[in-house]
């Protein structure tokens, strides 16, 4: 058993004796994925409810508009945290001991990333939406200002993973969509919604999930800014090197829609955010529920277990999203008419490819968990730096060309090229075979007989804890 430090609290000291046992471990491991799972279905549910009443009330162009103005915050709150939450996560697992100094310093590390984020976003947004209305670019100028909460938000996340307190994590993600929902509906019954209304719905709602997270955050580990310097060295010796992985991340969620909104009038701004959000669901759904249990789970883990572990979650995550996917492709243009409106209907082509880049782009960044864990985050960010710098130039050649259909194929080609950096990089870096990622039929018999036989939260068979190798 760990050693326990002197200031952890009872409940660390309760958490660190069940992780001494395997079959306990193995049990939160699996609890903390079927947790995130639900959590990441009722996003899933709640951000299609908002979807559709955006889509069908305020029609592409409308649609268009929204997207241009809620864009921001969160594109450049994500692209700027300098690996801020990534070190944290790791820095807390690897020193709880500091975990009061550097809890603070990441705190105010976020407040300044998320203000200079929003001073960048102000600067450019005139040039960036020039064949948008002067109000639209006033209001996405407005909305800025939620930018830093939106970093702080990020910060407290990966404190609570740190902990296992996954529901805390969960809670963050769940009520701001929660909370614009109601503020949609209440727009949509009083008759009073446009674009610019429906967008305040969006932005300042993480206020109230912030006052919360505050509370929690100061009870569990008491931030301080003692010894400021020497935390600020621990985050970003890892954030650094860490951070071209954040960085890829939001870039491959974002800058299509970055570069769309630059190239696209509103109306076909507004037709490709419904089939990126629609595609987007899968990979919310597995790949990223996985990535929040896995990368705190493995960190000092053993290079083969972390492999194997990276292994068993991309062939189940991907398995799942690929079959979730192949429904969805199937019922493409039925779906986005009975969702959203018939006017949608011309999104189903991009749409299918927009669903096979999902996943392919949660293989990827399930099997990177693995660099993270094993303290080499500077290799996946310099591989997934080149990846990206291909994305660029493709939505720019083709974007003009083919519309969103060329979007598509450019985050395609780029999340392939990605992939096949990562498999690389294992026996070329790490100096392991490459962990087995292409689903095979005994994960479809291990999936079934995990949910249906032995309980999602058997110890005997687990998703992302079982010994077993590839």
């Amino acid at each position: 058993m760990r050693k326990l430090t002197r200031d952890a609290s009872p409940g660390t000291a309760l958490q660190l004796r069940a992780s001494a046992t395997p079959n306990n471990a193995r049990l939160s491991s699996a609890s903390a994925v079927a947790q995130s799972i639900g959590a990441k279905c009722l996003i899933i549910a709640i951000g299609a409810a908002t979807g559709i009443i955006s889509a069908r009330t305020l029609q592409p162009a409308g649609r268009g508009e929204l997207a241009a103005m809620i864009l921001w915050p969160v594109f450049l709150a994500s692209a700027l945290t300098f690996g801020i939450p990534s070190a944290l996560t790791f820095q807390l697992k690897r020193n709880p001991e500091k975990q009061s100094q550097l809890m603070g310093a990441a705190l105010l590390l976020a407040l300044l990333a998320g203000g200079l984020a929003a001073l960048v976003g102000t600067v450019l947004m005139q040039s960036w939406l020039a064949q948008y209305s002067p109000k639209t670019v006033l209001f996405a100028r407005i909305f800025l200002l939620s930018t830093p909460l939106t970093s702080l938000s990020l910060v407290a996340r990966a404190a609570f993973e740190s902990r296992g307190d996954f529901a805390a994590s969960n809670k963050i993600l769940v009520w701001t969509p929660a909370l614009t929902l109601l503020t949609l509906l209440a727009l949509l019954a009083t008759h009073s919604m446009n674009p610019y209304s429906a967008a305040a719905a969006y932005a300042p709602v993480v206020v109230v999930p912030l006052l919360w997270m505050r509370r929690r955050l100061w009870r569990m580990f008491e931030p301080s800014l003692e010894s400021f310097r020497s935390s600020v060295r621990l985050l970003f010796s890892y954030g650094i090197r860490s951070y071209g992985i954040d960085l890829c991340g939001t870039m491959a969620l974002y800058v299509d829609q970055a570069l769309v909104v630059r190239v696209l009038q509103p109306k076909m701004m507004g037709t490709y955010v419904v089939a990126l959000s629609l595609s987007r669901m899968l990979g919310l759904a597995f790949h990223a529920s996985v990535v929040t249990v896995l990368f705190p789970r493995t960190v000092s883990e053993s290079p083969n277990a972390v492999r194997e572990l990276a292994g068993r979650a991309a062939r189940l995550s991907t398995l799942v999203t690929a079959l979730a996917g192949l429904g969805v492709v199937t019922l493409g243009p039925q779906l986005l008419a009975l969702l959203y409106g018939s006017e949608y209907r011309g999104a189903s082509t991009v749409l299918r490819v927009l669903i096979m880049e999902v996943v392919l782009s949660g293989a990827a960044l399930v099997l990177s968990q693995a660099f993270m864990a094993l303290e080499r985050p500077g290799v996946v960010t310099a591989l997934q730096i080149a990846g990206l710098l291909l994305t660029v130039p493709l939505m720019l050649f083709l974007v003009p060309r083919f519309g969103i259909l060329g979007a598509g194929v450019a985050l395609l080609l780029s999340t392939t090229l990605r992939l096949i950096f990562v498999l690389v990089s294992f026996p070329l870096f790490l100096k392991m075979r490459v962990p087995q990622f292409l689903p095979r039929w005994g994960d479809l018999a291990f999936i079934v007989d995990s949910v249906f036989k032995q309980g999602i939260l058997s110890p005997k068979k687990q998703v992302l804890a079982t010994g077993e190798g590839d």
